[in-house]
């Protein structure tokens, strides 16, 4: 009997690491798969109430298996082919909303984005309701209207080759010698000229798209290819709403609620608990200039 007894705990201790394992396994699958659902409702919910195709181009670090190994997300070939995809499903007289929350990424393929955007008839806006640097920043150049949080920014495009500043490679090789520079920095610098040409010619292409309006004065394009290719500011150099008003974009605030909302179903890296906290709700401000907290919940 004691023998028997012992094996039925082992077999039984067997059964509970089992039934363990799979829901470790299937518990984050089930969990992204209710955020997905939520996102293409509220999606849904905005292209309803505004008229037109809503596409979403945000990264952050998500959790994507039961380990909890985040992943880093930026413009990649694959989003340049999903959201040409989704141009390409739109009706030419359908107005499209785009939502971007990015770093940047690669060049390929925000100039992809960016060029298709261009190309469609009706009017297109980008949201943005934190940053949108570097390519995300092209991809907002696009746009007949740009539409920001009053905190947000957007940054510089000029090319970087590897991890270096294309502009500061050429200043590098105007400062010393050839004979004193490597073949390889010579290739890179080379690569880097070429790189501005590129980026510029981009550029002006898109600020002189009319498409279905005129959006930026061409004669505020050699001051905003200036500003935002040549180098005069650090890569990672915030362009605030009033910086790019006074460029003569066409740049406005007041973003609607629901795209807070829809930000807040993209979160970082679950297994990272967050540094701020506050309570979610809107205050609004008596008389007396203080903040009404809201009701308290009766039992």
């Amino acid at each position: 009997m004691p023998h028997y007894s012992l094996r039925y705990l082992e077999q039984l201790l067997m059964d509970l690491f089992f039934i363990f394992f799979i829901i470790a396994i299937l518990a984050p699958v089930l969990g992204q798969s209710a955020l997905e659902s939520r996102r293409q409702s509220l999606i849904h919910g905005l292209e309803k109430k505004r008229g037109s195709r809503v596409i979403v181009l945000i990264h952050r670090q998500e959790v994507m298996n039961f380990l909890g190994l985040p992943i880093a997300r930026f413009i990649s070939i694959e989003d340049s082919e999903r959201i040409l995809r989704a141009i390409h499903l739109t009706p030419a007289d359908m107005p499209l909303d785009l939502i971007v929350h990015t770093p940047g990424g690669l060049v390929l393929a925000a100039h992809q984005i960016a060029r298709a955007l261009t190309r469609h008839q009706a009017k297109v806006t980008v949201f943005i309701p934190h940053y949108a640097m570097s390519g995300g920043t092209m991809i907002a150049l696009a746009a007949d209207e740009i539409v920001m949080d009053e905190n947000a920014v957007l940054g510089p495009i000029d090319p970087q080759i590897g991890t270096m500043p294309a502009v500061s490679l050429l200043k590098l090789i105007e400062s010393k010698p050839p004979d004193k520079l490597s073949d390889e920095t010579l290739i890179m610098a080379d690569i880097a000229a070429k790189s501005l040409k590129q980026v510029e010619a981009l550029l002006q292409k898109i600020l002189m798209d009319h498409v279905p309006a005129v959006k930026v004065d061409s004669e505020n394009i050699p001051r905003l290819t200036q500003a935002l290719v040549s180098g005069i500011f650090t890569h990672d150099h915030p362009i605030t709403f009033e910086d790019a008003r006074e460029l003569g974009l066409p740049v406005e605030t007041g973003l609607p609620e629901d795209f807070y909302t829809l930000m807040d179903l993209y979160p970082q890296s679950g297994h990272l608990k967050s540094a701020v906290q506050y309570i979610p709700l809107p205050y609004k401000v008596d008389r007396q200039l203080r903040p009404a907290m809201p009701p308290k919940s009766s039992n």
